[in-house]
């Protein structure tokens, strides 16, 4: 058997995979339409935006001072307030049944405090049931009454020596849409490459046709590219798909270069094709096959990729895992040039680290593959 890699066979297996691929419903619908479903579920499901908070206001002042700040929250865009309790006690029922996530007591003297140049107190009860949309409501509530209270005090001839002025960059609005969308890409696509070639050795086997396989005159390298060439080109075409369902729809920005953005996606895609084909090699059951490709991919790209958590807050042991997570790259590049509209300069070591996995997964596949063929 020749070692060299010949186009000729390699365009055969293509082919003939590619005539696999049209006569198998389930993958053309896995390949196709189950991106796009991940796409709407996950962008529209996933937000870390808090808006629309349901809070409560107790005033016991009564004056115009406290009802001025009640709107300054309303006016806000951030809260809505729901009910007006007359005393502290009758809140409780309010927060035991969720129907606020928010009360601001304004106690006696309010404005009193106020007029005469004092500090006046405020208090701000919280549903801390969920621990980050509470420190988001409290840190929404602080920067009102911050901003309050620096208006009542221009109003009173007093300007502060120091003024602040905020920029966000990338994300002007802060939309948490902008940051999951393009880590959706990454995510979505490491599973989807990986489940997809996760069968096409499995399917081999089941349908008794690896014996006429492994008579033919070719290498277990044209082997693993030819059948990896046209699901590389339904890769491809899915993140082309999403991406621009993600501009489209979602809105997001896409700032960065489509040819880099296309070069290092497909290095990221042989990878993940190269894996499910390994893990296809090994399994030999579709049914196994498939099981193994979601659990080496999902979990790893949804938990350990910086998708959901940030990797720096992690502990450290599961810090060095992360380093061998694939998608964790790639959300750097999609995040990079949907966002940044950063170049090669920036990406270049996380480009050079799917490289490497491109040839890695290759690797394994043809090293898994040889059982089959000798």
């Amino acid at each position: 058997m020749s070692r060299a890699l010949d186009l000729g066979r390699l365009r055969a297996i293509a082919r003939k995979e590619m005539l696999q691929l049209r006569r198998d419903t389930r993958s053309l619908l896995l390949a196709f339409l189950l991106p796009v479903v991940l796409l709407a579920l996950f962008g529209y499901a996933i937000t870390w935006d808090v808006d629309a908070i349901a809070m409560a206001i107790v005033d016991q002042d009564h004056t115009a001072a406290s009802r001025e700040l009640g709107e300054r929250f309303e006016a806000s865009g951030y809260f809505q307030v729901r009910a007006r309790p007359e005393s502290p006690r009758a809140m409780i029922p309010l927060l035991d049944a969720s129907e606020v996530q928010m009360v601001l007591v304004v106690p006696p003297g309010f404005s009193a405090d106020l007029g005469a140049g004092r500090t006046a107190v405020l208090q701000a009860v919280v549903d801390g049931s969920d621990a980050n949309t509470a420190t988001i409501v409290l840190a929404y509530a602080r920067a009102i009454v911050e901003r309050h209270a620096a208006l009542v005090r221009m109003v009173g001839s007093y300007r502060p020596p120091i003024t602040a002025q905020s920029r966000v960059w990338y994300n002007d609005d802060l939309s948490s849409r902008n940051m999951i969308v393009p880590g959706l890409v990454a995510v979505i696509m490491m599973i989807i490459a990986a489940m997809l070639t996760s069968l096409t050795i499995a399917r081999e086997w089941e349908r008794g046709t690896m014996e006429q396989l492994a008579a033919t005159p070719v290498t277990r390298l044209e082997v693993v590219l030819g059948k990896l060439l046209p699901y590389l080109a339904i890769g491809l075409a899915d993140v082309a798909v999403i991406s621009i369902l993600g501009v489209w729809v979602f809105q997001v920005p896409f700032r960065g270069n489509v040819l880099l953005f296309g070069v290092l996606t497909t290095f990221f895609l042989a990878g993940a094709l190269g894996l499910g084909m390994f893990i296809s090699a090994t399994a030999r059951s579709q049914l196994l096959a498939t099981q193994m490709a979601m659990m080496a991919t999902f979990l790893p790209a949804y938990l350990l990729s910086g998708f959901m958590f940030a990797i720096s807050a992690m502990p450290k042991a599961l810090q060095l895992l992360t380093v061998v997570v694939p998608a964790r790259y790639f959300l750097v590049v999609t995040r990079g040039i949907f966002l940044k509209g950063v170049g090669l300069s920036v990406l270049f070591w996380p480009g050079l680290a799917m490289l490497a996995f491109a040839v890695l997964g290759v690797l394994l596949a043809v090293r898994a593959f040889r059982k089959e063929l000798d």
